[in-house]
């Protein structure tokens, strides 16, 4: 499996908890999937979980070369975790179609914290096998 593309992203906590503060809901829906929602809420640091999120939606846009466009949706992209606390990335729609055209079939994405910043970094790998996907 090589290494497609490389993608990086800081969000500080701050500007996402003013995106919830000023547009609430509507927000939260456009951006986020109802799954990262619910592990944000289930969490006492749930903006912390929210901007890692986001970081990470950030990070494999850019992996992709396409940034937020055209019919793409943030909610094609989904972070969650594994039972173990890795976050796993899930592509749908137009990420996942775009994903498959360059011949990515695999998203590898790590995200951290500081006081007020999330990070998050994603590594996209060719995929080999046939049974490999997004």
């Amino acid at each position: 499996m090589g290494i497609i593309a490389h993608g990086i992203d800081l969000v500080d906590f701050g500007r996402i908890e003013q995106m919830v503060e000023r547009h609430g809901e509507r927000f939260l829906d456009r951006v986020f999937t109802a799954a990262e929602q619910a592990y944000a809420s289930s969490n006492r640091n749930g903006m912390e979980k929210l901007a890692g999120r986001f970081a990470a939606k950030e990070a494999v846009l850019k992996l992709l070369g396409t940034g937020w466009r055209g019919k793409i949706a943030w909610t094609d992209i989904e972070v969650v975790n594994t039972q173990s606390g890795q976050p796993i990335v899930s592509l749908s729609g137009e990420v996942k179609r775009i994903a498959e055209r360059i011949g990515i079939g695999h998203i590898s994405v790590s995200i951290t914290h500081t006081a007020n910043f999330a990070i998050a970094s994603a590594v996209a790998m060719a995929g080999e096998d046939e049974g490999e996907r997004v």
